[in-house]
């Protein structure tokens, strides 16, 4: 009975991370574009300057 509890609980604590682990890669990866659009803009500038 003990080690049934045991496998509830762990299946229950994975499929509760699971949407946490997605907003990381979600996250990281809206940082990267802000970043390119950021780098984008100042090279845009740095070209056009007089």
């Amino acid at each position: 009975m003990r080690k049934i509890l045991s496998i509830t609980f762990t299946l229950l604590i994975l499929i509760g991370m699971a949407p946490l682990l997605g907003a990381c890669q979600t996250t990281a990866g809206a940082g990267q574009d802000i970043s390119a659009g950021g780098h984008a803009l100042t090279n845009s500038a740095e070209k056009h300057a007089p």
